[in-house]
């Protein structure tokens, strides 16, 4: 009978656990952009932090959200992104002139 117990607690909270990663990866966004110089890159926002997640150039890098008169803007390492009220994107990365990006 206990080992029933056991059995029974373990798959609740195993169902539980699923529930949650299902409704964590449902609020979980991904773009994927590509940008006038050729630069393609993937975009991940997550519910539970601010910052954007960018995977660019084969490198992963958490850009922070920073201050923005108008719109949104990440930066780190050199890297911003920037996403206007109209949903217009751009990357600026070292070394590199800021350039258009576009939904893919």
């Amino acid at each position: 009978m206990n080992r029933l117990r056991h059995v029974a607690v373990g798959t609740a909270v195993a169902g539980l656990l699923l529930g949650l990663t299902a409704s964590n990866a449902q609020t979980t966004t991904f773009r994927t952009y590509r940008c006038a110089d050729g630069t393609q890159f993937i975009v991940g926002f997550y519910p539970y932090d601010s910052s954007a997640f960018l995977e660019i150039d084969g490198d992963a890098i958490k850009l922070p959200k920073r201050f923005a008169v108008s719109g949104s803007r990440y930066a780190a390492h050199g890297v911003t992104m920037k996403v206007s009220k109209a949903g217009r994107t751009t990357v600026k990365r070292p070394k590199r002139p800021e350039t258009a990006c576009d939904l893919t």
